[in-house]
């Protein structure tokens, strides 16, 4: 067996609440829910595993195309469980971040938001950022324009890699995606120039331990080059 090399920021899409669930005969909610349930599971593997960072995307900035039922659905399962769990969290020691934009959010999750991340910015174990209202190409147009507002005529990767959302964190070793596509759906797309992706077929309602550990091994042997020879 592969010794493992944990990564130590691990980034998450999780794809196919929705088709599992129409295979049980079941609401799309339903299986955003079972989804939320899968990434609280996943936040305690990497508290076990010693991963350090964990970003998962929530919803896109193309996830607005998706009928208003179900968007406003998902919004209040992210506020009900934000309100339901933000001091279990932050007992456990637990940072959360959210990266993307707020202006389009419901003011009272952004309000929510805003709490839970002042409420746990000196928690020093893993860090979960959840990307809301997310999009790769926004947050390098928001940078940019961040950039020009502080009037810099210009700027090295380093500087210009702290006006983005993820300012102050490593990017991510590995990218898991699950349910089957290949891409990376304009997410993270300056913090993933390096990144290992990994892609199953599980849908993420399915997408346990053992399948953590799967993607792990693969990544651990993989060789790192960076655009160097070995």
């Amino acid at each position: 067996m592969t010794s493992l090399k944990i990564p130590t920021h691990l980034a998450v899409i999780m794809d196919g609440n929705g088709r599992w669930a129409k295979e049980r005969g079941l609401s799309r909610i339903h299986g955003h829910y079972q989804g939320v349930k899968r990434a609280e599971e996943l936040v305690d593997a990497c508290i076990e595993l010693g991963i350090k960072y964990l970003t998962l995307f929530t919803f896109s900035t193309e996830n607005w195309k998706r009928p208003e039922e179900e968007v406003k659905a998902l919004f209040m399962l992210f506020e009900s469980y934000l309100k339901e769990k933000k001091d279990e969290l932050i007992s456990r020691n637990i940072r959360l971040k959210f990266i993307g934009r707020r202006d389009r959010l419901p003011k009272e999750l952004v309000m929510l938001m805003e709490q839970v991340e002042e409420d746990s910015k000196r928690c020093s174990g893993i860090t979960v950022c959840m990307a809301l209202d997310y999009g790769g190409r926004n947050d390098i147009v928001r940078a940019i324009n961040k950039v020009l507002k502080a009037g810099l005529k210009s700027v090295d990767e380093t500087t210009f890699s702290s006006f983005l959302d993820l300012d102050g964190i490593p990017d991510p070793d590995l990218l898991i995606r699950t349910a089957g596509e290949k891409r990376i759906s304009n997410f993270l797309l300056w913090n993933l120039a390096y990144s290992e992706l990994y892609f199953t077929d599980t849908y993420w309602p399915d997408f346990d331990k053992t399948e953590l550990l799967k993607a792990i091994e693969n990544y651990s042997r993989r060789v790192r080059k960076f655009g160097a020879v070995l």
